[in-house]
């Protein structure tokens, strides 16, 4: 395992981490057991990823508390996460944000998490956030119930990274998570200039997504997108239209290992987060996290490409790996 540290928060990091969300939720989500659920974020333990990204909306804090129950807990870095605004709309109070994240803090077995983040904010919800709930957060880290305050995108309703970018006019974020793909990058010029000036950790989602993973639908997709005038004919025509990622030396072995490759060496990321309810997917996924960076070639080619997309490929779908 490589480790980085996480922006201005200090933290050791594996640059590869363990995302416990997704519709696979590490397998809870395709009707494993919780038994099966804690081998994966074991394994990926013993495999020296040692960052591990949950939430209460996941589900998984109890795998991940029953995981970790036995590890140094000095050895290990929790992000946990709680949303402000339920599925139907309605509001979170901020006294039931708070028992949010006194309820993680038992169902994870720890008198602290490293990093609490609020959960998909969207642009509208930034005024409530920084008003009245960041406050009264930073009175909770004063008590050491977490180390360090981040917040999270909703990547899909949010492709032009409108909150972060507002977000990162604040003090109060150590860290981000962030959307950031091959056919999804502008990122590269609506966060990473600003976490990168003031040293704000990152933690990368969507890396590889439904687009990259599920057979067909990354030619399906490109298609779409050439009939929609917002690609050349060229890829429309082609059966794999990043074949010039698999065709060189140092090439990667398939577009999964292209995306993470991708993802993983953007300047200013510093965790890219991985996903998946099947253990033998487990050390693939670390594999490619940790392979070299794509030929500088292939990336100005990728950004010449697809740099003017927008919303592409942030549908919520886990990855097959």
């Amino acid at each position: 395992m490589e480790y980085t540290t996480l922006g201005r928060t200090g933290l050791k990091v594996s640059v590869a981490g363990l995302g416990c969300g997704g519709s696979s939720k590490l397998g809870l989500g395709k009707g494993h057991s919780e038994q099966h659920a804690v081998g994966i974020v074991q394994r990926a333990l013993d495999l020296g990823v040692n960052f591990i990204d949950t939430a209460q909306y996941y589900g998984t804090e109890t795998v991940v508390g029953t995981a970790i129950k036995d590890r140094a807990r000095d050895t290990l870095v929790i992000s946990t996460k709680h949303k402000i605004t339920r599925p139907n709309g309605t509001a979170f109070s901020v006294p039931e944000i708070l028992a949010g994240l006194d309820h993680s803090l038992r169902v994870l077995g720890t008198d602290h998490v490293d990093v609490f983040c609020l959960h998909t904010v969207l642009p509208r919800e930034y005024d409530r956030v920084i008003r009245e709930i960041v406050p009264v957060l930073l009175r909770e880290k004063e008590k050491g119930k977490f180390r360090f305050l981040g917040v999270t995108e909703f990547a899909g309703r949010d492709p032009l990274h409108e909150m972060l970018a507002r977000a990162l006019q604040d003090d109060c974020w150590d860290a981000v998570m962030v959307a950031f793909h091959m056919l999804n990058q502008n990122a590269r010029q609506h966060v990473f200039p600003a976490t990168r000036a003031k040293n704000v950790g990152t933690m990368v989602m969507f890396a590889v997504r439904a687009i990259f993973s599920t057979p067909g639908r990354l030619h399906d997709d490109i298609k779409d997108l050439v009939r929609e005038d917002r690609l050349p004919k060229w890829l429309g025509d082609k059966k794999q239209p990043l074949d010039f990622l698999l065709e060189n030396e140092g090439a990667a072995k398939d577009i999964i290992e292209a995306a993470y490759r991708y993802a993983r060496h953007e300047p200013g990321a510093h965790v890219t987060l991985f996903g998946t309810g099947n253990p033998d997917h487990i050390e693939p996924n670390i594999r490619a996290i940790l392979q070299p960076p794509l030929r500088e070639p292939d990336r100005k080619k990728i950004a010449d490409l697809f740099g003017n997309l927008v919303g592409v490929g942030l549908d919520e779908v886990s990855p097959l790996r």
